[in-house]
């Protein structure tokens, strides 16, 4: 008996590089990307230019950057969120020590770590089944709770050679209703690729994503800031279904 596959309706917030609404469609998904950026995926057909917020209820219409206009009579099955982590990764405590940082200044950033939660747990509550928001380690985890899985890029590599892949570089993810995603491979993790004269390791991704000519526009927080490619076809392939 043929297998009846059933499409699922996804929203990927604050997705301008389209990588995982792309592996959803790949898989005869309904997926849409959305940010308040153009999309630099090649398919504005698939892209919501503007706040995601007033869509994460479902029950909505919206117009793609193709200028269709599209409809979600019910709820989204799944929903992928990534909010901006600027000021909710652990790299920004240090603008928050009065010992380096005006008093002003500190005032400012707390007001802005503070939309940025807010931001985040809008998706997180979203009324939907089924969600994951994506970050870096950081505040989230003392202000809300522990992401429920962290992952490596390289935990989905084909091999050693898919240099796009095998790369050390830390995902967390808050899960509502989905499973942790299980990795591809058992590779080892991948070899620093140069020290710092203080001993410190460098990866690649350490380097804005740097790497021997790798991706000419890879020193900009957008390139540093896109799904790989490899977690986006684990979603896909996991939580499609």
């Amino acid at each position: 008996m043929k297998e009846v596959k059933c499409q699922v309706k996804v929203l990927v917030a604050c997705e301008e590089s389209q990588r995982v609404c792309t592996a959803f469609r790949e898989l005869g998904h309904e997926a849409y990307s959305c940010d308040i950026q153009e999309c630099s995926g090649g398919h504005p057909e698939w892209h919501i230019q503007g706040d995601a917020l007033p869509l994460i209820n479902g029950r909505c219409t919206f117009v793609t950057m193709d200028w269709t206009l599209h409809e979600i009579t019910g709820k989204w099955d799944l929903i992928i969120a990534h909010p901006p982590c600027t000021y909710l990764s652990a790299v920004t405590t240090r603008h928050l020590s009065l010992k380096c940082t005006s008093a002003e200044k500190v005032v400012d950033r707390l007001w802005k770590v503070s939309e940025s939660a807010v931001f985040f747990m809008q998706f997180a509550l979203a009324d939907c089944e089924r969600i994951c928001v994506e970050n870096p380690m950081g505040f989230m985890s003392k202000l809300w709770r522990k992401p429920d899985q962290t992952v490596h890029s390289y935990y989905f590599a084909e091999s050693k050679d898919d240099i796009e892949n095998y790369q050390k570089k830390r995902t967390c993810f808050w899960l509502k209703n989905l499973k942790p995603l299980k990795a591809i491979n058992s590779l080892p993790p991948p070899e620093p690729y140069k020290y710092t004269t203080t001993g410190k390791a460098v990866y690649f991704t350490d380097n804005h994503g740097k790497i021997d000519g790798l991706n000419s526009d890879s020193n900009s927080a957008k390139a540093r800031s896109k799904t790989f490619l490899g977690i986006a076809r684990a979603m896909a392939e996991q939580w499609g279904k």
